[in-house]
């Protein structure tokens, strides 16, 4: 039940700062999207800088879990195009689809009922889908781990990346403001 709390918790704490970062509005999901507005970009590159450096904080004190799964590139290719062109046409992404419907975007709800739709095309062809794309080009599991050769230091370098992406993202799109 604890599991459950933290998981709503997370959940609501999580909708509540999309929302006032305004990742639920589409207009301004768009503004991101052609380099105008650098709040939700940073938003999403310091999170995931913060994410990194909270597993593992997780993962040192015997918390945290990772799964990894093995990396195939023309199967994630596929899935990132697939991804943007959703992204693209509907202005949110699948987290911010669930909090902007549950604003009341109506909007939202149709690009969420598309999402689910999308989510049974892929688990009706499913068996069929793996061997085509996602064998050919398996590269089994990578991370920044095997590379760096240090859990923690992946992830301190993996943080620094994104907090670095996230400050460049304000300069370079700040500076383009100042320009007009």
């Amino acid at each position: 039940m604890t599991q459950v709390l933290l998981g709503l918790f997370s959940g609501i704490a999580f909708g509540f700062v999309i929302q006032r970062i305004g990742a639920t509005d589409p207009d301004r999901m768009a503004r991101a999207h052609l380099m105008v507005e650098p709040q939700i970009p940073q938003f999403m590159m310091l999170a995931v800088a913060f994410s990194a450096l909270g597993l593992a904080g997780l993962q040192a004190v015997g918390v945290g879990r990772t799964v990894i799964l093995p990396t195939s590139l023309v199967a994630t290719g596929t899935a990132a195009v697939l991804f943007g062109i959703g992204w693209g046409l509907c202005g949110y992404c699948p987290g911010t689809c669930w909090a902007a419907a549950g604003e009341g975007r109506l909007d939202a709800v149709f690009a969420l009922l598309g999402g689910l739709a999308g989510t049974a095309v892929f688990a009706h062809f499913h068996e069929r889908i793996i061997p085509a794309l996602y064998l050919p080009t398996n590269k089994g599991p990578l991370t920044l781990t095997d590379w760096v050769g240090n859990r923690f230091a992946a992830a301190c370098l993996l943080a620094a990346a994104f907090a670095a992406a996230a400050w460049v993202i304000g300069r370079v799109w700040k500076a383009e403001d100042d320009d007009a």
